[in-house]
This record gives structure tokens, C-alpha cells and sequence, in this order.
């Protein structure tokens, strides 16, 4: 059997990508290397996610937020009691929303009136979910759509032709018209596709371990610099830690109870004893990127694409977005009513945002250095994120707000994920994205528009609805991953919204006689 996409990797980005494709009615099979899904590594503590704007509203739009949410928000209502984690929010008004290299920003001190284009909706700015959980709701829906996941079988190797690609995994064969390789950092499927990785080296090994102390009180909680290294310890006996080795120790020894201690006396310069080690890993800042995303009929996506620090957790979200963007362009490619260029957009718009987010990481390791220049950096960034300006400055990027693709147009919301708009007699904007088909919002209800988004029947779904609030909007084209293609303000020309909407979805059906 020839399958239209074949993904290596189950993890959270290959799952999300599948359900992407499969809402095209395409055939999808997963390979994962793991025999078995569960790892302590993906509960909490160390699988706690903190998720991106662009991440909620990809899940939102897609009915996979709730589901996602469902363990958050019980654990918020078992907190609060009758009250409602909104009412809690309110009762601490200093409430910590993210932070770079452990300096914190507060909630209260961010300037939301400078995203005119964001309306508020069921996807917030903010929200954090464990891996283990988003992973199995992911499983769900893809097993739920008809994906079919091959565990234990990892890709040995590949060929590819003008035909397609034969994929070696686990003895088998396997053939696929596209390969994808989700299958993360060390990615088979980056290497047997010939792409090149090029970036930066690592500066330390990471520690993340649970570790039982004799005498905790030698050690402070929270982040904490010193003249050799960082460690931070969130609660007592779990301890993250940066040993600014080159990163010399990662995947090279077992990590024993003997070298978390001497790393750890080393880092913290005490002479802390530990009684037991219950979970470590290691992991670097090596920050390396694919110079292309796309080689023939092979494209990657996630960490097979990009890797970097966990710092600022940035990485899953990076890769969610690499499977929003890719999913229907590469069903429209197959389906075979793309435009041209389409496919190859995936690779320019997420490649600048990768090239960013692993420059975001590299600047967070430079304040993190044990020397006294980078303490007198991190002094200024500090005074920088607790002014009004910086700290919005600095949820934009954290909460990836200021996500924007260059469209080639200068509407300050073309690029921009689409605001949710509340219809005044129907649902919200969000809702009507499910089934990954395009949107032309036309406020004003104009039977001509209507007609000419006829003319993309099943590619395009005409919402002809005033909205509660349509920010002086008068006509918006969205595309399948919610991200805003065209808008106008005035009486929208005919003529250009049918150039637009013929770059994006192709050409149009012929109009009738």
C-alpha cells in the first residue's frame, strides 16, 4: 500500500500534523521508534509545557482545547473552591506570566491595548499542560480519524524518487507519496535526507533530576546564579542545573546519584548531600536548524527541523506551529488544487520563526554564563522587564503574540492570526476553523461576494455575519491555519480579494454560463 503521507514520529508535532492531514481525507501512517508512549519524563514536573498563543488558538480552533485543558482547569477549581481561576487571578494581581532566562514578568504590568487586532475569546494568552497529557488527547483524535500508528518501528533509512518515497523501518518497507520526519533531534530522517543542520555548539549540560537531600537547607529555592553555573530548584528535591561543561557530559556517562552530587556541590559551591536519585536527565543549548525544511517529497518539522535549549519552553509550541502551517498545504498538494509556491511557503515563513526562537534561546544561555559581565546584563534586562514597555515587549515574544508572516501586504493584520470574531447570530470565529477549510468573513452579508467565494466550493466557506465587534473590518480572507491572508476596512475590490484567494487556494472553478 502507497499512503499520501507517511510521518516518523508520534510525538505531540507528528500526531497534530496527521490530524491536520486527515481532515483532508488523506491517508496517514505514523512510525515512532518507542515501543511504548509512557515516560516518567512526560508528567509532571519535568513534562510540564507551558503552551503559546499560537499553540491555544491552534488547539482551540481544531476542538482540542478543552479536552487538553481538562486536567488544569479541575486542578484551578479544586484551588479556588466555588471560586473561578479568573477570581483568582484577580485576588493576585502580581501574578507571574512568564520570564527570560528566570527573570520574571508580571501579568498586571503587560499593555494588551497595543495588540488592537486580538479580541478576547476561550483561547487566553497563557496556559500550561504535561506532555504526557496533550500526547495522549493527541493518540485520541488521530486513532478517532483513522491514522494509523505503527509503534516500535523506527525509520532505519529512505529513498525517494519523483514518484514518491520508500521508507526502511523496522524490517519493513513502507511507501509513501510524502515523508515527514517529526522524529526529533537526532532525526534518522534529517540524516538519510541528505539535509543540512548547521548552528551553534552547546555551552553546558542541563540537569533535570528529583533527588532526595539529607540536608535541604543548604540549598535556596528558586533560580539561583553563581560564580560556576545555575541550578533551580522549584520545590525541595527538584533541581534543574547548568554546568557550563560544553555540554561534555550529555549522552556520554550514566548519570549516577555520585555525579548529580559533585555537579551539584560544584554548581551551588555547598557541600549538600543527597540520599537517592528517583529521575534525572540531561539535555544542552546546542542550537542547530535545518538550512531547508523541504528536500523532493521529504520535509521536516519539529525538532527534527530545529533544537535548542528547553529554556523558556519554547520548543513544542515552535514545532506545533511547523505542523499547523505544513498540514494544509501539503493536503492541498496532494489533493492537487494548490497554487504554486504553496508548499514552499511552509519553509519561508517557519524558517525565519525558528532561526528566531533559536536566537531567543542563545540570548537567554548568555545571561545565564557564570561571569561577572553576564550578571551585569542581566541587571539591565531585569530593570528592562519590570517597566511597563518591556514587559510587554517581552510577552510578545514569550507568549508569541507578535507572531506575524510577510504576506507582501501592508495591513497591519494580513500575517497576523486571525481575531476571534463573535457573530452576532452564530458562533465565534474559532469554531467555524475545525474542519481546516478557509474562511471569507464578509460583515456586510454582499450576495456578489458570496458568489465569487462559490467559485472555491469545499476549498473556502463563505461566513456572510456582522460581528459584535469587527475592529472596522469590513471583509477578512483567513486561511486554514486561522492566520489572516487579506482584509479590508472599505468596500472590498472584488478583484483583488479573487487574486488573493487564488494564491492561497488555487485557481477557482470556471463561472457558470
Amino acid at each position: 500500500m502507497t499512503y499520501d503521507v507517511v510521518i516518523a514520529g508520534a510525538g505531540p508535532v507528528g500526531l497534530f500534523l496527521a490530524c491536520e492531514l486527515r481532515l483532508a481525507d488523506l491517508s496517514v501512517l505514523v512510525l515512532e521508534q518507542a515501543g511504548d508512549p509512557d515516560s516518567p519524563l512526560k508528567r509532571l514536573p519535568f513534562g510540564r509545557r507551558g503552551l503559546s498563543v499560537p499553540t491555544i488558538e491552534a488547539f482551540y480552533r481544531r476542538g482540542l482545547l478543552n479536552d487538553i485543558a481538562a486536567p488544569q482547569r479541575a486542578k484551578d477549581d479544586s484551588a479556588s473552591g466555588s471560586a473561578s481561576a479568573a477570581g483568582q487571578r484577580v485576588q493576585q494581581p502580581r501574578r507571574q506570566a512568564g520570564h527570560f532566562a528566570g527573570i520574571p514578568f508580571d501579568d498586571d504590568n503587560v499593555d494588551t491595548s497595543r495588540w488592537p487586532y486580538r479580541l478576547l475569546g476561550p483561547a487566553g494568552t497563557s496556559m500550561a499542560a504535561d506532555m504526557e497529557r496533550i500526547e495522549s488527547v493527541l493518540t485520541a483524535r488521530a486513532s478517532a480519524m483513522g491514522v494509523e500508528i505503527r509503534r516500535g518501528v523506527g525509520v532505519e533509512d529512505l529513498d525517494q524518487s519523483e514518484e514518491g518515497v520508500t521508507i526502511r523501518a523496522g524490517g519493513e518497507s513502507f511507501r509513501g507519496r510524502w515523508l515527514v520526519g517529526c522524529d526529533g533531534g537526532r532525526s534518522i530522517v534529517r540524516k538519510a535526507g541528505g539535509f543540512e543542520f548547521v548552528g551553534t555548539d552547546p555551552e553546558f549540560t542541563g540537569y533535570s533530576v528529583q533527588v532526595g537531600i539529607a540536608d535541604p537547607d543548604k540549598l535556596s529555592p528558586g533560580r539561583n546564579y553563581t560564580p560556576t553555573g545555575m541550578y533551580f530548584q522549584s520545590q525541595p528535591g527538584t533541581i534543574a542545573m547548568a554546568a557550563f561543561d560544553g555540554g561534555a557530559f550529555h549522552r556520554t556517562q550514566p548519570i549516577t546519584l555520585e555525579r548529580v552530587q559533585a555537579v551539584l556541590r560544584h554548581i551551588s559551591g555547598t557541600d549538600v548531600t543527597l540520599t537517592a536519585l528517583r529521575l534525572a536527565t540531561t539535555w544542552t543549548d546546542r542550537a542547530y536548524q535545518a538550512t531547508a525544511y523541504r528536500k523532493g517529497r521529504v520535509l521536516l518539522a519539529g525538532d527534527a527541523a530545529h533544537i535548542h535549549s528547553p529554556l523558556g519552553g519554547q520548543g513544542l509550541n515552535l514545532g506545533l506551529g511547523d505542523a499547523m502551517n505544513l498540514g494544509w498545504k501539503l493536503a492541498a498538494t496532494l489533493r492537487g488544487d494548490a497554487p504554486a509556491g504553496l508548499l514552499d511557503s511552509y519553509s519561508s515563513e517557519r524558517h525565519p520563526v525558528g532561526a528566531q526562537v533559536l536566537d531567543w534561546s542563545r540570548a537567554q544561555v548568555a545571561l545565564m554564563r557564570p561571569s561577572r559581565h553576564a550578571r551585569a546584563l542581566e541587571a539591565i534586562i531585569r530593570d528592562l522587564i519590570g517597566t511597563r514597555d518591556g514587559a510587554t515587549y517581552f510577552a510578545e515574544r514569550v507568549w508569541g503574540v507578535s507572531l506575524r508572516y510577510d504576506l507582501g501586504d501592508s495591513h497591519p493584520l494580513v500575517g497576523r492570526s486571525a481575531p476571534d470574531f463573535e457573530f452576532i447570530d452564530g458562533p465565534k470565529l474559532g469554531e467555524l476553523l475545525g474542519n481546516g477549510k478557509g474562511l471569507f468573513l464578509d460583515f456586510d452579508a454582499r450576495p456578489s461576494l458570496q458568489a465569487l467565494t462559490s467559485r472555491w466550493s469545499g476549498r473556502i466557506t463563505y461566513v456572510g455575519r456582522d460581528a459584535k465587534d469587527r475592529l472596522g473590518l469590513s471583509a477578512v480572507l483567513v486561511r486554514p491555519d486561522g492566520f489572516v491572508a487579506w482584509a479590508s476596512e472599505a468596500s472590498p475590490d472584488h478583484e483583488e480579494a479573487a487574486q488573493v484567494a487564488s494564491r492561497w487556494f488555487g485557481e477557482p472553478e470556471p463561472l457558470s454560463a
